[in-house]
């Protein structure tokens, strides 16, 4: 591509020589696109820049917001100008900032590069004006699940909740476990136990009524603890088990107000 305008939402950036830095940028054009500009660029906010090049790692110029209110703030294509700056504003602030890294790094981490997906670009900003507002727990709690859904179905892994393995219709009275590469497992009831259904050895297993009421019901306040546990699940699984630096931040956050309560 040369000089291609694209519109986007920067994902992750990491240090590029002294005063650029190599971006995550998913952009409603291409996808998740990687290239070098000039340090600044926020992140949460709409960015509209130009892209050049023919490889996997492309030159970003002409970097700035874009929003109906905004006015104009440019970086600079010389990596010696100081002459503008970005300023962040209407930014994502408080605690909502810790779900938003978290939607970040889910995406910049699972999502292929340069594989248009511009439903999910828009599931993803629509996201984002969510966590602009106040919301309460669960609020937050919803509207992470709900994108986590939408992340899922692009990827391939739309979950099943009426049948199990074998494809046999779940049965309200009986237990199932969850393994992400098979699916809802019927486990034989003589090897549950109702006291340790939330035991850690027993954290995957389900009651076969609750599927069924989140099949049903879809996310909803009602089904919302199970559909996290489900979620976190696949997402590690995804992940190949490897942690998440926004869940590690919002861990921190929390045992720290806790103590300085």
């Amino acid at each position: 591509m040369r000089n291609e305008a694209l519109v986007g939402y920067l994902l992750h950036q990491r240090p590029y020589q002294e005063k650029r830095a190599l971006y995550y940028l998913f952009s409603q054009q291409y996808g998740v696109i990687h290239g070098v500009g000039k340090k600044g660029a926020p992140l949460f906010m709409p960015l509209q820049l130009f892209a050049s090049g023919k490889r996997d790692l492309k030159t970003f110029s002409q970097i700035g917001i874009t929003s109906q209110n905004t006015v104009e703030i440019e970086v600079s294509n010389d990596p010696d100008s100081n002459s503008a700056a970005l300023v962040p504003y209407e930014n994502i602030t408080g605690q909502h900032q810790y779900s938003a890294l978290y939607l970040n790094e889910i995406l910049w981490k699972l999502l292929p590069t340069e594989d248009p997906m511009p439903v999910l670009w828009q599931h993803y900003q629509n996201s984002l004006r969510q966590l602009r507002q106040p919301l309460s727990a669960n609020e937050l709690r919803l509207c992470l699940r709900r994108f986590e859904q939408h992340l899922f179905d692009e990827l391939g892994f739309t979950l099943t909740l009426t049948h199990d393995s074998v494809q046999d219709t779940l049965e309200a009275d009986c237990f199932y476990r969850f393994l992400p590469d098979v699916g809802l497992l019927p486990i034989a009831l003589n090897n549950i136990h109702s006291e340790h259904l939330e035991s850690e050895s027993a954290q995957t297993v389900f009651r076969g009524a609750d599927i069924i009421q989140m099949a049903e019901s879809g996310i909803t306040e009602t089904t919302l603890n199970n559909w996290s546990k489900l979620h976190r699940y696949l997402l590690d699984h995804l992940l190949d088990y490897q942690p998440l630096q926004s869940r590690l931040l919002w861990q921190q956050q929390q045992r720290y107000q806790k103590d300085f309560l």
